[in-house]
């Protein structure tokens, strides 16, 4: 597994979503799997410890893969899952069909689309590079986005819901992602 993993650091505070951090770690294509798997969990790690998010949203793995890369992609998950979970900080996962559908109205968007749609949510003056950054970034508005329905919905029922808390909190929802 070559590729890079992409991150992303975005802030709620209401509806409006503001982009803090993103990027993608890139490790040397000789580097051994475990070296990987390390510091993918020390940056998830110093990631939590700057800034406290609420919730850390990871996509799932894309069953049409092939069984090796899918199994790479799931370990990985395990260390982003893991690093969450040491900082008791919960976790959730999404399809990557979902995070389209919930960010560009689409399942089939392309990558392009996704970009353009994920700039105009954080209103950013270009798309975000590489493009697992960007897909980061989406996953991140994934979550913010159902997660704000589920918290209207359970209002609107007359459900008491600590899932997401939009209201009286003294700083806006911060969600982390590792894509």
């Amino acid at each position: 597994m070559a590729g890079a993993t992409g991150y992303g650091v975005v802030e709620f505070n209401g509806s409006a979503a503001r982009m803090l951090r993103f990027g993608a770690l890139k490790l040397p294509a000789r580097a051994p799997f475990d070296s990987r798997l390390r510091e993918i969990h020390q940056l998830i790690a110093r990631l939590v410890e700057e800034f406290s998010p609420d919730a850390v949203a990871v996509e799932s793995v894309f069953t049409a893969l092939n069984v090796r890369t899918a199994l790479k992609l799931a370990e990985v998950r395990g260390v982003v899952l893991l690093a969450a979970a040491q900082a008791q900080i919960p976790s959730h996962s999404y399809s990557p069909r979902e995070v389209k559908v919930t960010v560009a109205g689409y399942g089939g968007a392309s990558k392009q689309q996704m970009q353009q749609m994920v700039s105009s949510a954080l209103g950013l003056s270009a798309y975000p590079e590489p493009a697992d950054a960007s897909d980061a970034l989406a996953v991140a508005l994934c979550h913010a986005h159902l997660s704000q329905a589920r918290e209207r919905m359970a209002r609107a029922m007359g459900i008491q819901s600590a899932t997401v808390a939009t209201g009286n909190r003294k700083r806006p929802i911060r969600i982390q992602v590792l894509q």
